[in-house]
């Protein structure tokens, strides 16, 4: 899974480097996640928090079986 982000008011993604490495409060951007061939959109735009929560879901049921 890839995770992308992008300020509020631009309009390119770019992946994300790490939480210590971008400008600011992560509450000034955009958050997405994408299939790991970054073809599918498995969580639309959405808040850090809301879009990790899923990423951890997800993760969480891919190892569990």
């Amino acid at each position: 899974m890839v995770l992308q982000y992008k300020k509020k008011n631009v309009a390119r993604w770019k992946d994300y480097p790490g939480k210590d490495k971008i400008e600011g409060n992560v509450k000034n951007y955009d958050f997405r996640l994408l299939s790991e061939n970054r073809k599918k959109i498995l969580v639309e735009k959405n808040s850090y928090e809301k879009v990790m929560k899923r990423f951890r879901q997800i993760e969480f049921f891919k190892h569990s079986k």
